[in-house]
């Protein structure tokens, strides 16, 4: 919360001090706003979860981007052993066979780099979703908190109603980002 939003939040609670009519008002407001700044920091929170994903799935890349350079080399290196004709033959197709034992080792973990870079990949996606819903509920609740606070300049409780309308409907679309998968 700025410290303007805190100034006016106090000058809500004077006002309805003075009215005793809209102190259900200024407790309102005072909700939307506690729920304003949770919401704000679980938003805050998937963004950052959605950065460390990004660089876990990066880094994932990276390790299966050089065994899949190591495999390669070693490949060429069997090619290079099997192709020339060499003194120590027998030294020679030792080599190739350690050489083929590493390959095929290397296939069965290049899969498993690949799919855990994968699962990364969809841990961001989820926490930008996530993010996304906390964001959207966070402007909900400002909504709600500016229009419930028209109520103090207007005296309608119209748009106290109304605010505690948009403050629900931010609530719920927050509380959806826990349900994202």
């Amino acid at each position: 919360m700025e410290p303007n939003e805190a100034q006016e939040l106090q000058e809500t609670h004077e006002q309805a001090n003075e009215h005793p009519t809209l102190k259900p008002v200024s407790f309102t407001m005072s909700v939307l706003a506690v729920l304003v700044a949770i919401t704000t920091v679980l938003g805050h929170r998937m963004h950052t979860e959605a950065v460390l994903e990004q660089a876990r799935a990066s880094d994932q890349w990276n390790l299966y981007q050089a065994k899949k350079i190591r495999q390669a080399d070693t490949s060429l290196a069997v090619d290079y052993l099997s192709a020339l004709s060499l003194r120590d033959m027998a030294g020679a197709q030792k080599m190739v066979e350690g050489y083929k034992a590493h390959l095929k080792k290397w296939a069965g973990d290049l899969e498993q780099e690949q799919q855990q870079a994968r699962e990364y990949e969809h841990g961001v996606r989820r926490a930008e979703r996530r993010a996304s819903r906390f964001d959207l509920g966070e402007a909900l609740l400002e909504i709600g908190l500016v229009v419930t606070s028209i109520t103090l300049l207007t005296r309608q409780r119209a748009y106290w109603f109304l605010g505690m309308g948009f403050g629900a409907v931010g609530l719920v679309v927050a509380f959806t980002g826990y349900l994202v998968r």
